[in-house]
């Protein structure tokens, strides 16, 4: 009997020391000749589509260089490939992974092929990092739709063929600001929540922190691309009556920073634009109830995200600079409060 039709897409921009051994990884994963890998890229110089193409597969491989930067456009672009039409399960992940684990892979593969829309990576974060999904993608996305995915927002993930069916109908009906958000890493939360439309979503749980490349310096642009697309998508659900929890606490894992990084982390996200100035005040989240009810009222929401943007930065600078002194049970206290906050907010009207 002929395996089911499976696929990769390996996204990447400037990573020549790390895609061969994830490629090597995913050929593992998908295990057999039927199978296709996709390399779309938009690197500055072509070192990262050689490493590829010098790196020998089982299943076909097949690159695409030069492509407009931008992780969303990258991966719409091969999902266009005559190559993944009839993929049944598409793989797709981060390629700027150091220690990449066909486990891992094969997990995400087998949850979409028993019947899962999406299967995604939960690993833990350490406490200064993730500070998108744990301040606003994980609990919004709970609090609106009664999903609790750790990771939301994470870059492995493995997606049924209905799944990006739906994915692609969306994306060709979003307005041009917003689909330009989806062109970029606004990727991640959109195919998640697509997805979600069609069947189960699944989290695949990891003992171990993922080591790549850490996303600190890209948060303005993560942010006011992925939460337009966050709110937008979220706006449409019916709030769910119970709370969104499975019994899952956040997993801020633990490690030391020397006070003068943390600093340095929180003069930056002062310096970003505005910084801080418009935040008006209150308690965390209530910012980002208000930005999504806005938003639900018709506030469009690439505006509702740029207003929410200032206590935003609020919030991250509260939260590293308290964090760094609490334990981790403290830590996971207040992800978790904030997180159950945000539902009673939604649910209730008011803050």
């Amino acid at each position: 009997m002929t395996p089911t039709r499976t696929a990769a897409i390996l996204p990447s921009r400037n990573e020549p020391s790390t895609i061969s051994a994830v490629t090597t990884a995913i050929d593992h994963a998908l295990g057999n000749e039927h199978a296709v890998i996709i390399h779309a890229d938009s690197s500055d110089t072509p070192d990262t589509a050689i490493a590829f193409a010098a790196t020998p597969t089982r299943a076909a491989a097949s690159g695409l260089a030069g492509l407009p930067r931008g992780k969303g456009a990258q991966i719409l672009a091969a999902l266009r490939r005559p190559e993944l039409a009839d993929a049944e399960v598409v793989l797709i992940a981060d390629t700027d992974t150091r220690n990449p684990d066909p486990a891992v892979y094969r997990a995400l593969l087998d949850q979409v092929r028993a019947g899962a829309a999406l299967a995604i990576a939960d690993y833990p974060r350490h406490w200064d990092e993730a500070n998108l999904t744990n301040h606003v993608a994980r609990p919004l996305i709970a609090a609106t739709t009664g999903l609790d995915v750790p990771q939301p927002l994470a870059g492995d993930l493995a997606v049924s063929r209905r799944a990006l069916a739906a994915a692609r109908k969306a994306a060709a009906e979003l307005p041009d600001d917003l689909a330009q958000c989806v062109h970029g890493y606004g990727i991640d939360a959109f195919l998640l929540l697509t997805a979600a439309t069609t069947g189960p979503v699944n989290s695949v749980r990891l003992k171990e922190p993922k080591a790549h490349a850490g996303s600190f310096d890209h948060l303005p642009a993560i942010f006011h691309q992925a939460v337009p697309i966050l709110l937008h998508l979220t706006a449409t659900w019916q709030l769910p009556p119970t709370p969104a929890r499975t019994g899952t606490t956040y997993r801020a894992t633990d490690r030391t920073l020397p006070p003068a990084r943390v600093q340095a982390m929180v003069t930056a996200l002062t310096d970003l634009g505005t910084g801080t100035a418009g935040y008006d005040g209150g308690p965390w989240p209530a910012h980002l109830a208000g930005a999504w009810r806005a938003v639900t009222s018709g506030t469009p929401p690439i505006e509702a995200a740029g207003r929410l943007w200032p206590s935003y930065l609020h919030r991250v600078c509260d939260w590293l600079t308290t964090a760094q002194h609490a334990s981790p049970q403290h830590r996971t206290q207040i992800l978790t409060t904030a997180h159950d906050r945000l539902h009673a907010d939604l649910a209730t009207g008011a803050p």
